[in-house]
C-alpha cells in the first residue's frame, strides 16, 4: 500500500528543498513530522504540509493504518524557471533566475 502526494511550482529551489528532503527520507512519519517541525527553513513548512496531506491520502483513499506508516520516496525534481531583469549600472541589465520546484512524497506501510 502506498499514497502520494504532490506539490507543484514551488517558489523555491530544488537544491535548497533537497537539503530538507533528504533529511526525512526512509523515516517513520511521526519522526519525520518532528523533524520538520522545529527545521527553520521555508522547504520544512513545505514539506510537512505535503506529508500531512499524504498521510491524509492514505488514510482515506487506502484505508491504510496511519501508525505504520513511513516516507517510502521523496522526489525534488526541478520547475519552470521564472526569468527577470534586474538594472545594472550604465543601462545595462541582468538576468535573475528564479528557480520553482515539484515535490512528490510517498508514505507506505512498514512490513
Amino acid at each position: 500500500m502506498e499514497a502520494t502526494a504532490r506539490l507543484r511550482f514551488v517558489r523555491e529551489s530544488s537544491r535548497k528543498v533537497r537539503i530538507v528532503a533528504n533529511m526525512i527520507r526512509g523515516k517513520h512519519i511521526d519522526e519525520a513530522m518532528s523533524m520538520l517541525k522545529f527545521q527553520p527553513r521555508k522547504a520544512a513548512r513545505l514539506i510537512r504540509k505535503l506529508l500531512v496531506s499524504a498521510i491524509a491520502n492514505a488514510a482515506n483513499n487506502d484505508k491504510a493504518d496511519v501508525e505504520q506508516l513511513y516516507v517510502k520516496r521523496i522526489v525534488v525534481d526541478e520547475g519552470p524557471t521564472l526569468k527577470r531583469w534586474m538594472p545594472r549600472a550604465m543601462g545595462r541589465a541582468t538576468r535573475l533566475n528564479k528557480r520553482t520546484s515539484h515535490i512528490t512524497v510517498t508514505v507506505a506501510e512498514a512490513e
